[in-house]
């Protein structure tokens, strides 16, 4: 199947019903013509059902980040439990959520596990084979760590070992109890599940929605940064630059129309992995949440993202530049620009400010107006590093990125206070405190005694 036959493809399967959730076919049979899927074909089917695997990653973190605020109004007009995250002080709440949705791809996956090592490998079937078992180590991995950025503290050498992190739930039996594990633990299997990943899958996937090889490279980048391992980290950010390296130019109306609420088309160029945020906690939607003005106002008049990503709304601005090409639906996927940002992070922090410096132009030349763009020059590896950290911030708002940004930064002693105001009220989230791990939903407390954030 090509490329652009692909989608329309998955999606027709949607329709006809055959990528149901895989729970469905768990469940005790009522008529013994019903049998569990242990095709390659099958399982790919329920690898490439779209809204389980790759439209619910969480916004729980999103809520809880920076970028933006909500006006008096606005925030009275939100239910509780949305005025609770705005304000980092959920207590209660229940399925639907965060925790359920990723779950339910880690679910899906470890089926998926289960019944590929069932299926002989062939020479035949070796391709389709390696494709469902790659993909679905990917999504667990990527689902693992999604959790963890929101649900577990920041990973530390020191404390990580003692540290709750997530479960790790590596079968699709749901009779097994739930138990956390240790920061340390989680981590060590999501690197684990992703190198076990890349050698199975495509230098580049049949289209987007799939897991690539250049795809878990920036994964593993996208890990190792946030465990401070900036060699490793640029390590896997190179090796995916290797395999794609294209940029949109924001100068090419024939690709970006700025004057659109929805300015990118689907799937674009930079796009390596294609996931979008859950509709869960809505405060951050672009529709209710507006943009820091501080941050607008960091954008040079020349700067084309001045436009691109924003919209007015009175005295304000909201977002609109979502690489999901929807004026409500935000990505959180992999995409080229981010490559750029975390190697040039790493190389900065490595003590290699001229190549830094290189790859942060590169992409800031294709993002300011044609003719308008002077490369950055720093004159220190620590003026480097803040040019970078400002500019990833810039490029990759509203992604879900920002919340385990602040908190990796904080980890290393950034000090960063995430202020909200409301009416007369206050609220601070003070660098490391408990609170930057979200809490778990109340009802799988519940029923698993687990330990709360």
């Amino acid at each position: 199947m090509n490329n652009k036959n692909i989608l329309p493809a998955l999606f027709a399967l949607l329709m006809m019903g055959s990528l149901c959730s895989c729970k469905k076919y768990l469940d005790k049979k009522s008529n013994t013509s019903l049998v569990t899927p242990s095709t390659l074909r099958d399982l790919q089917g329920i690898l490439d059902n779209l809204p389980e695997m790759n439209l619910q990653t969480p916004a729980f973190g999103e809520a809880s980040a920076d970028d933006y605020f909500l006006l008096p109004a606005t925030y009275d007009a939100q239910a509780l439990l949305q005025q609770k995250a705005y304000t980092w002080s959920v207590d209660l709440y229940n399925h639907p959520n965060d925790w359920g949705y990723s779950y339910n791809t880690v679910f899906d996956a470890n089926f998926c596990l289960e019944q590929v090592a069932k299926v002989e490998r062939t020479e035949q079937n070796k391709q389709a084979w390696d494709n469902v078992k790659g993909s679905a180590l990917f999504y667990r991995g990527y689902s693992f760590l999604n959790l963890a950025w929101v649900f577990a503290k920041s990973y530390d050498e020191a404390n990580s070992p003692n540290d709750a992190g997530i479960v790790l739930r590596l079968g699709s039996d749901f009779n097994q109890p739930s138990k956390r594990a240790t920061v340390k633990e989680t981590y060590d299997q999501v690197t684990s599940d992703i190198n076990a990943a890349w050698p199975l899958l495509p230098d580049l996937p049949q289209h987007v929605v799939r897991p690539s090889k250049a795809a878990a490279y920036a994964l593993l980048a996208r890990v190792w940064l946030s465990m401070q391992r900036y060699d490793s980290a640029y390590k896997y950010a190179d090796l995916a630059l290797q395999l794609k390296h294209d940029l949109l130019d924001y100068n090419n109306t024939s690709e970006i129309t700025a004057s659109s609420t929805a300015p990118f088309k689907p799937f674009n160029v930079e796009v390596l992995f294609y996931t979008t945020m859950s509709n869960g906690f809505s405060v951050k939607t672009p529709g209710t949440a507006l943009i820091d003005s501080l941050l607008f106002n960091s954008y040079h008049n020349n700067d084309k993202r001045k436009t691109i990503f924003f919209r007015t709304s009175g005295l304000y601005r909201r977002f609109k530049g979502s690489y999901a090409s929807s004026s409500t639906t935000l990505f959180t996927g992999i995409a080229v620009d981010e490559l750029y940002l975390v190697r040039a992070e790493c190389l900065a922090r490595l003590g290699r400010v001229p190549e830094a410096m290189t790859d942060l132009n590169s992409l800031l030349e294709k993002r300011w107006a044609t003719g308008t763009f002077v490369p950055f020059t720093a004159g220190s590896q620590s003026a480097a590093i803040a040019l970078i950290l400002e500019e990833r911030r810039k490029e990759l708002l509203m992604r879900g990125l920002r919340w385990p940004d602040i908190k990796r930064y904080n980890a290393a002693g950034a000090q960063i206070v995430p202020t909200r105001v409301v009416g007369r009220d206050t609220f601070r989230l003070q660098p490391n405190e408990r609170r930057y791990a979200l809490p778990l939903p109340s009802d799988i407390i519940q029923l698993t005694g687990m330990e709360q954030n």
